[in-house]
């Protein structure tokens, strides 16, 4: 007798949609789940047409279910559903349509950065950004000036991942922003463009009023990778939040910078074996032979993984 194929088609897509006519909810919802599981593509005209369907579960289902396809049919559909008026409906349409990859939909979402919906707005320009597509980064720039945060952040989102020169002076002015949400995804998408003028507007950025955004600038310059930043983050090793000291660390290891040796070397004794490790793993990076002595004094750490970035670190100053 022969085995039975365990990839065998799911079932006619036809006689699976004929579940949508039902005047229960629950089959309705479990149609759109088995024309997902089919993966065909002829499933998509079939779930577009539930996008307008009475119940919010089966819509839900089909919001997520069309995140399983792509093309220009799936973002058309998913365009309606992120203006739904259960939220729970339109967030899961917005997450599926952020999981689009297909260049081809981006004349449907552009023709929605307009949109009367501030989160219809956020949803388009969050889908714009994983598809990088130049037409976006007009409307992008244009949407710094928007009154909702959330689409000011998404639209920071667009341009950062463009990745584009020209386009730092607009990321400046958004690390600028009154949102902090704003501020903090300008700041982290600065790391792009490694020259001085992003330098300096990251170093800028360690003196905001919220510590999330002082610790992505610190993280930022070291991804710059421009030295001329490395003074600005020797005084952020004096901030009131450890996240941003053991930024600052981490940045200054990448950095190399050896003028913040003496400063590095009294995190060796926080109380926290995170910034310890983080000291050791910025001198052993650094390899400056000033800081041997006082690495040897942390070999016997109480904590392992300090210990062991320790032996490593005074293995990079013997191989200096």
């Amino acid at each position: 007798m022969p085995m039975s194929n365990p990839f065998e088609a799911f079932g006619d897509i036809d006689e699976i949609a004929d579940g949508l006519s039902s005047p229960d909810a629950s089959v309705r919802r479990l149609a759109v789940i088995e024309l997902a599981e089919t993966s065909n593509s002829q499933a998509v005209s079939y779930l577009a047409r539930v996008v307008s369907d009475a119940s919010s579960g089966v819509r839900l289902q089909a919001a997520r279910a069309l995140g399983e396809f792509d093309g220009c049919d799936v973002a058309e559909a998913l365009v309606r559903l992120v203006a739904d008026s259960d939220m729970d409906v339109a967030q899961a349409a917005a997450d599926s349509l952020a999981e689009l990859r297909d260049p081809d939909v981006s004349t449907e979402l552009l023709s929605l950065v307009s949109h009367r919906s501030a989160f219809v707005r956020a949803a388009v320009f969050r889908a714009l950004k994983a598809l990088q597509v130049q037409e976006s980064l007009g409307p992008a720039v244009a949407a710094l000036g928007d009154g909702d945060a959330a689409v000011r952040v998404q639209a920071v989102g667009v341009i950062g991942y463009l990745k584009l020169l020209d386009t730092l002076p607009s990321l400046i002015h958004a690390s600028k922003d009154g949102n902090a949400d704003v501020r903090l995804a300008a700041v982290s998408a600065l790391s792009f463009a490694q020259n001085e003028v992003a330098a300096r507007a990251a170093a800028d950025a360690l003196a905001d009023s919220e510590w999330q955004v002082r610790a992505a600038a610190a993280e930022a310059i070291g991804r710059v990778n421009v030295t001329s930043a490395s003074g600005a983050l020797v005084r952020s090793l004096g901030d009131t939040y450890w996240q941003v000291r053991q930024k600052a660390l981490q940045s200054l290891g990448k950095l190399k910078a050896r003028d913040a040796v003496p400063a590095i070397l009294a995190f060796l004794d926080d109380d926290l074996p995170s910034v310890r490790k983080d000291a050791a793993a910025a001198l052993g990076e650094i390899s400056d032979p000033r800081a041997h002595d006082r690495l040897a004094e942390h070999v016997l750490d109480p904590d392992p993984d300090v210990r062991k970035t320790v032996v490593w670190a005074l293995g990079q100053l013997r191989d200096a």
